[in-house]
């Protein structure tokens, strides 16, 4: 028997699940047209079985879909490796391009809200994924790091080897 999935269609490059306003895991954002979800959050639902991805009426297999949105984003095999590792290890991810990073993390447990909130219910780390082979000034970085002070939280470097591991490398601002 299946499992009975959300039917989510992708349009550019966004994916949108009519009439439904949310899933468990605190995945997407809630519209007017229905859930909105990142690419990288549905394929990794897909990849789960929690949804079925139309695109232009055709349903895309992961293989096929993986394929498609790694034509979308030149970036997009770090970040869903990425992405697949913190939400594995039980995190909430959600994008940070409003951040300017990758993803958002909050703790295990914590539900993302807007509007007041107690110092757990912020976000726990900002994270920037790169491949192994990646290179940054020095500038680049101290913004980031000032980045995720301004906002109470911690950054992170997820670097992604050549074999697909994740490698997490915190860099934090030291006041002497």
């Amino acid at each position: 028997m299946k499992k009975k999935r959300v039917l989510c269609e992708l349009v550019d490059s966004r994916v949108v699940c009519p009439g439904i306003s949310g899933l468990p895991g605190y995945f997407g954002k809630a519209t007017e047209a229905g859930l909105e979800l990142a690419l990288v959050e549905a394929i990794y639902l897909l990849k789960k079985e929690k949804i079925a991805l139309l695109h232009r009426g055709k349903e895309l297999t992961f293989a096929k879909a993986y394929a498609l949105a790694a034509k979308l984003d030149k970036r997009f095999t770090e970040r869903y490796k990425v992405y697949e590792d913190l939400r594995e290890r039980g995190y909430v991810v959600k994008t940070g391009l409003k951040y300017g990073c990758d993803f958002r993390v909050y703790e295990r447990g914590v539900a993302p809200k807007r509007g007041p909130k107690s110092p757990k219910e912020h976000t726990k780390w900002i994270v920037f994924c790169v491949p192994e082979d990646y290179a940054c000034s020095f500038y680049e970085l101290a913004r980031a790091v000032r980045l995720a002070h301004n906002i109470r939280a911690r950054m992170l470097w997820a670097v992604v080897d050549g074999e697909g591991d994740v490698t997490y490398y915190e860099v934090t601002r030291i006041v002497p």
